[in-house]
């Protein structure tokens, strides 16, 4: 089993930057995919960015309001703990904001087995 606690989240002004963490409670972390998936009000959850195990390849989500060029995501293995680093936030980007670990990379919440509680994310305009 595996937990992931978020932090990070807040009410920032457009604009702004965010630095999101995902803790993981595992010491097998390297072994995990991990991704961010956020969800608005009323809508689907949407991939936002993913990070693969041991290389540190990252996938960014492209549709709708694409999050490429403005969001990062790393890890730590040592630490156990992802990081979502969102600059130049549009009020778009309000949302939850979710990671969830897997064994595969996938733009798919399906896919993932564990999940966080979500942290909020609040950007006014």
């Amino acid at each position: 089993q595996v937990q992931l606690v978020e932090s990070g989240g807040g009410l920032v002004q457009a604009g702004d930057s965010l630095r999101l963490s995902c803790a993981a409670s595992t010491r097998s972390f390297s072994t995990y995919v991990v991704a961010w998936f956020r969800q608005a009000p009323g809508q689907d959850r949407e991939f936002v960015a993913a990070i693969s195990r041991s290389s540190g390849a990252t996938f960014y989500g492209d549709s709708g309001d694409s999050v490429k060029g403005r969001f990062t995501c790393s890890r730590d293995n040592i630490k156990s703990t992802v990081y979502l680093q969102m600059t130049s936030l549009k009020s778009e980007d309000t949302a939850v904001y979710y990671c969830a670990a897997g064994s595969m990379t996938s733009t798919s919440p399906n896919y993932y087995n564990y999940w966080g509680q979500g942290t909020q994310v609040t950007v006014s305009s």
